[in-house]
């Protein structure tokens, strides 16, 4: 029995020792690793290490306690084969999980920078689903390695995935919404949109939902699946230039060419006076209809960034009003002119 446990001792002992020496092994591994130019070594030598040095002192502890007598080949119907079993199902399911989880955050950082794209708002979402994914696959295996029937569990998980699915068929469309908007990108964060009604700069994008603020300082919530199949004004790209439009409407006989040189010397006048307007594009001007009661047209300028369209509007019409008054230039209203027939008998 002393022998016994003299031979186990030095089992353990001698298990520590390679741990150790395995440990070493790994550290300077990692400080290799971190010079290379290259990141999936790094995150090979960050998932083996620690469960490759503990899985050592476990077997070394397993061979001492089994090999020399130690412990009953069962522990309450339980071999210790099935616990030991269990033990490395453990550590593969570690490494596992560490090893895809430092990929995932590693690599998809790496591509959303060099594609340009918002795979970084993904990066939660495939972590959750591969650490649920891995315990479950775990949790099956536990059950199969202490001999319990998996059959009517799975046949029931299949059921309940089903009813789930069906329940969360809103949920799912809005997570995989969030997919698409990532990888197709019709807006950031920041960007000045237009979706169904709504209008306001995006401030969150969400695996289920997106927000916008709008203009009058409220925050919209809509849902990724409603974005998908909308359609999104982006006023944001390809950048922040916008067009503005001024419509103007003047008598009938009045001179449309002298009308044009004055709203062209306008729109050179803000470009000299605002910061807001700018010459390139050059603001044109439009005679666009004879309407029943005026000569209606549009003038177009551009404006450097669109949160200053009114401003523009608002300095723009001002200087219309003043110019058309100096000029002696009417602004006609709606008017009906109304003829009287007078048929006197005879």
């Amino acid at each position: 029995m002393f022998e016994g446990i003299f031979y186990a001792a030095i089992t353990i002992v001698g298990g520590l020792i390679i741990a150790g020496i395995t440990y070493g092994i790994v550290q300077w591994l990692k400080k290799k690793a971190e010079m290379t130019a290259f990141y999936l070594d790094d995150i090979i030598v960050m998932a083996v290490g620690t469960p490759l040095v503990i899985g050592i002192v476990l077997l070394s502890v397993y061979i001492a306690l089994t090999r020399y007598d130690l412990i009953p080949a069962t522990l309450g119907g339980i071999s210790t084969g099935q616990v030991i079993n269990a033990i490395f199902i453990l550590l593969a399911a570690w490494v596992a999980l560490v090893f895809l989880t430092n990929l995932i955050r590693t690599y998809g950082t790496v591509i959303s920078e060099k594609t340009e794209t918002d795979l970084t708002r993904l990066i939660p979402i495939l972590l959750i689903v591969v650490r649920y994914s891995i315990w479950f696959i775990v949790f099956l295996l536990l059950l199969s390695n202490f001999q319990i029937d998996i059959t009517a569990l799975l046949a029931a998980a299949g059921i309940a995935g089903i009813a789930l699915a069906l329940a969360a068929q809103d949920i799912i469309g809005n997570f995989f919404g969030g997919i698409v908007i990532a990888l197709d990108k019709p807006f950031r964060i920041g960007d000045r949109v237009k979706i169904d009604t709504f209008f306001g700069d995006v401030v969150t994008l969400g695996p289920r939902s997106t927000r916008i603020k709008t203009l009058d300082c409220q925050i919209v919530t809509i849902p990724n699946s409603t974005i998908t199949s909308r359609v999104v004004i982006n006023y944001s790209m390809p950048d922040i230039t916008l067009k503005v439009r001024i419509p103007f409407s003047v008598a009938y006989g009045t001179d449309m060419d002298r009308v044009t040189e004055i709203l062209l010397a306008i729109a050179r006048e803000a470009a000299e006076k605002t910061p807001w307007v700018i010459t390139n594009p050059a603001p044109c001007v439009y005679f666009r209809e004879f309407g029943e009661s005026s000569l209606n047209g549009q003038m177009t300028l551009y404006t450097n960034n669109y949160d200053y369209s009114w401003e523009v509007e608002d300095w723009i019409n001002r200087q219309i009003l003043k110019r058309f008054r100096e000029e002696k230039i009417e602004i006609p209203f709606r008017q009906v002119d109304i003829w009287m027939r007078n048929n006197k008998e005879s």
